[in-house]
């Protein structure tokens, strides 16, 4: 007997892992803030620059082809010609190729902001995905640090445009040449930056301590700097088994936070000693503290704060972060705040990579993302949710010239508009698919208007507020909502109802 032929499998509509898909408003709000974010970066004289989504490997620097496919962290394959090539995993990667490959062509120093999508080939999470949003700015080609400081005033101005007002974020400042030297009081660095005692290991774990202030707070730190520390489930971090006169050196930088800038840099340079570069770095925290004072900046906005130590093998000077200040419940239905959304800093060495010659940068990458988040979680997300189409709703399929009609007349009037194209006509249906895109008006023309000359105009924002206030049947009859109009009143009726 014949075996029955296999059905064809249909495939799983299905995402893969660490990635989600983004509809209508989410789009919109997104495209509307990085609008503002780009105004204030185009104010400061920064041109956009696109690059393609893929690199090769080679230019990404970080990640180098092993047997099979490039380490991890990237979406890597290989090219027809056998050249590794992947998605970018950030948007600085891409400028410093640009960078050095244009040297010839670009002002120097060349100011750029890019936005778009970056991939990262990392184990998903609860709010972590493999692809996420980002807004750069950067400066290459100037080593003063007065870039630092604009940098720092620029990040400030796009947060306020992006919606966060000025008492609920700080732009916090720190210095690697600084930490640096405070590591070289411990002995954990030796000047020059000859490293062939072994100490790496140890100050990535004192690095990573300092990094928990926020959430551990100094007990937690300082536990972190000595033999470990068990965390609730009993759970154990080894630590960096620092003896406890340099686990003081240490908790005395984190905490050398001082009432205003000059005072803070005052503390920082006791802490520094003899370093050179530590005392380096103090002078520039300083130049960028006055800087940024002068123009009404220092404090809130941004301050010096020597508990900031983002990505530090990175970075070869002025680091800085934006946290957000104010309160959230987050899954676990507790109040904190919400963190960084921002980061950013010093990096002398990237564009050399490709040159063999040291090309000064700085710049700043925000995580759109969750900066959006941000806006949301504050309850941000339904003041500013884009307003719908207005629906000509299709009470004749045999009528849907003069529909087509009237949705021209509205968008010929700069009114976003569309026509009912579902199958049937059921008001009810339609009148649900019009709330299901936010559409603030709904027009009805069936036969008896037509015949009178006459357009059904419902206000369905109005109607929504009222539909929660009114209490009996003679009030629903009285309400305002719907408006019978003349047909060439319709558009101007329409507009004075969007009018804000």
């Amino acid at each position: 007997m014949a075996k029955k032929p296999k059905k064809p499998q249909r495939p799983k509509a299905i995402l893969p892992r660490g990635f989600n898909d983004s509809f209508g408003e989410d789009v919109l709000a997104r495209q509307r803030m990085l609008a503002r974010i780009a105004e204030v970066y185009h104010l400061y004289g920064f041109d956009p620059l696109e690059t393609p989504a893929i690199e090769t490997v080679e230019a990404l620097g970080k990640f180098l082809p092993d047997v099979d496919r490039p380490m991890g962290g990237v979406f890597g394959f290989q090219d027809d010609d056998e050249a590794w090539i992947a998605l970018r995993y950030d948007m600085t990667a891409p400028l410093a190729r640009v960078a050095a490959q244009y040297k010839q062509d670009l002002p120097s120093p060349y100011r750029r902001y890019a936005m778009g999508p970056v991939w990262r080939n990392e184990k998903p999470g609860p709010g972590r995905f493999r692809q996420f949003w980002q807004c750069d700015a950067d400066t290459v080609g100037t080593s003063t640090v007065a870039a630092d400081a604009e940098i720092c005033a620029m990040l400030a101005d796009a947060l306020q445009a992006a919606g966060i007002a000025r008492d609920e974020f700080s732009v916090r400042i720190n210095n690697r040449k600084v930490l640096n030297g405070i590591l070289e009081q411990t002995g954990l660095l030796q000047p020059g930056g000859d490293d062939d005692t072994g100490l790496e290991n140890r100050r990535g774990i004192t690095l990573r301590a300092i990094d928990k202030l926020d959430r551990l707070g100094e007990s937690g730190v300082r536990l972190l700097l000595g033999e470990g520390r068990k965390d609730e489930s009993g759970d154990f971090t080894k630590g960096a088994n620092l003896s406890d006169e340099q686990a003081d050196i240490i908790m005395g930088f984190v905490s050398a936070e001082r009432a205003d800038g000059a005072a803070t840099c005052a503390r920082l340079r006791e802490l520094v000693g003899t370093s050179e570069q530590g005392q380096e770095g103090v002078d520039e925290l300083e130049t960028i503290a006055e800087i940024l004072e002068s123009q009404g900046y220092y404090a809130p906005l941004a301050k010096i704060d020597p508990s900031i130590v983002r990505g530090l093998d990175y970075y070869t000077g002025p680091v800085y972060e934006a946290e957000l200040t104010f309160e959230i419940i987050d899954e676990k239905g507790e109040k904190r705040q919400f963190g960084s959304v921002a980061g950013g800093g010093r990096y002398d060495d990237l564009v050399g990579r490709f040159t063999g010659q040291r090309t000064p940068g700085t710049g700043v990458s925000i995580g759109v993302d969750r900066l959006l988040a941000a806006l949301a979680a504050r309850n941000d997300a339904e003041e500013e949710r884009a307003q719908g189409p207005v629906v000509i709703l299709a009470a004749e399929r045999d009528q849907m010239a003069d529909y087509q009609l009237l949705c021209a007349e509205l968008r010929n009037a700069g009114i976003r508009a569309e026509v009912y194209m579902g199958g049937g006509t059921n008001m009810g249906k339609q009148l649900k698919y019009a709330d299901k895109r936010a559409a603030p008006v709904a027009v009805i023309i069936g036969s008896e208007e037509r015949e009178r000359g006459v357009v059904q105009i419902k206000d369905l924002v109005l109607g929504a507020r009222l539909a929660s206030e009114i209490e009996s049947n003679e009030e629903w009859k009285a309400q305002p909502a719907q408006r019978e109009v003349a047909r060439g009143d319709a558009l101007a009726t329409i507009r004075e109802i969007l009018a804000p």
